[in-house]
């Protein structure tokens, strides 16, 4: 009788234990999260959602050894035919703060219902592009990163003229990206600058200003998030926009996918759009891999 006595406080405290550990709250998930993200290595680095369309040079902050291998898929809808976007890019930082990317992307078309073959681009990989970014403002309590960076495109000939000649032309790319993050969960992130395309036949130039915002809410505890990038461009006078609502969900230890659709503003030439993106993080394994809470 005794000992059932001095057990029941001992219970007790148990159970009373597992119960306040089953209840913590999103926002305890969160603080756990964002410190794993954020502190858990030198130098400091702030958790931001980076948009899936528009893919930025490694995450702002980068930290030395990160890397990532990304497949995308993407389909089309235009007018006279549909369009088949695939690309495959590696990027990787060889130092803290600076990232560096190497992408191919390739463009298939298949004509729409009615029309000819002879209506239609030819298929291509599209360009060599190569890319750096650095992050010179990176600041925790305030939980913004900015940075800079350079695209390098050299625009190949299409299959059907390929090597003649090889590079057609090059595209100058420097821009800007400002990340915040608001609280624990909301976060916005601005990438913006000029597009200086260079055709070498001609020796023509032509310049547009992109201008790309995009807002997202990560689920707590998780690096899953949904959201919207408006992807915007300025083409003498002329306003284009497309609103590319996504989300994005880890499906494995160091494997990722987002799915983003594109609806443009405008549909003078373009219409609905689709656009799939796998991410694999080689060595970000169990070991170093950020929590995640039931």
């Amino acid at each position: 009788m005794h000992i059932k006595k001095s057990l029941m406080p001992l219970l007790f405290l148990l159970a009373s234990s597992s119960y306040t550990a089953a209840q913590i709250t999103n926002a305890e998930k969160d603080s756990l999260f964002i410190e794993q993200v954020e502190d858990h290595k030198e130098p400091d680095k702030v958790l931001h959602a980076e948009p899936l369309y528009i893919d930025l040079i490694r995450d702002l902050g980068a930290r030395k050894g990160e890397k990532e291998w990304n497949i995308g898929l993407g389909i089309t809808d235009n007018l006279r035919f549909d369009s088949y976007e695939a690309l495959i890019e590696y990027e990787w930082a060889p130092m803290d703060r600076l990232g560096l990317e190497v992408e191919l992307p390739f463009t298939f078309y298949a004509p729409v219902s009615g029309a000819g073959n002879n209506t239609i681009p030819s298929n291509s990989l599209n360009s060599l592009k190569i890319a750096a970014q650095w992050s010179f403002f990176v600041n925790e309590p305030m939980a913004t990163s900015m940075a800079i960076g350079y695209i390098n495109e050299f625009e190949l000939s299409d299959f059907g003229n390929f090597g003649k000649p090889l590079i057609s032309g090059n595209v100058y790319n420097p821009f800007l990206v400002v990340a915040k993050r608001w609280g624990n969960n909301f976060h916005s992130l601005l990438y913006t600058g000029p597009k200086v395309k260079q055709h070498f036949a001609s020796n023509t130039i032509h310049t547009t200003y992109d201008i790309n915002t995009s807002f997202h809410y990560m689920i707590s505890g998780t690096r899953n998030f949904i959201g919207i990038e408006f992807n915007k461009t300025l083409d003498y006078g002329k306003f284009d926009m497309t609103m590319r609502p996504q989300m994005r969900l880890g499906i494995a230890d160091n494997l990722l996918v987002g799915i983003v659709a594109g609806i443009p503003v405008s549909r003078d030439n373009e219409r609905l759009s689709s656009f799939l993106r796998l991410i694999w993080e080689p060595g970000h394994h169990k070991g170093n891999r950020k929590p995640t809470y039931d």
